[in-house]
């Protein structure tokens, strides 16, 4: 069911502290934590503590939770130092875009260059 933890996801895992993870920070309703495999200087991904499959099934059944991932990743961003340079804030949906865990995230990517289009 939407929301409610699921024992074979790895996020939710992290959220219930059965796996470790480098947090960075943690509000009401999210966690934000480095990649283990970083693309960037600073590569961190910001979830939902409820789990939701991707970004489209969280923005229809959370919305304010949704916002609640983009405001922590924008405080992520700030905390890291990479918003005066520029950051990206990306959702991959669906194996095809690079989506490993279904669990909705946004990766935090900044601290180099970030080239369009991406690829």
């Amino acid at each position: 069911m939407a929301g409610e933890p699921q024992s074979d996801c790895l996020f939710c895992k992290i959220v219930a502290g059965e796996v470790p993870a480098t947090i960075v920070r943690e509000s009401e309703t999210t966690v934000a934590f480095r990649d283990i495999n970083p693309q960037a200087p600073t590569h961190v991904l910001v979830i939902p503590k409820a789990h939701h499959p991707d970004a489209a099934s969280l923005a229809a059944a959370a919305p304010e939770v949704a916002a609640d991932v983009l405001r922590e990743a924008g405080e992520v961003a700030a905390q890291e130092k990479t918003d005066g340079a520029g950051y990206r804030i990306v959702f991959n949906t669906g194996s095809g875009a690079g989506q490993t865990v279904w669990h909705a995230h946004a990766h935090v990517l900044g601290g180099r260059g970030l080239n369009w289009p991406p690829g």
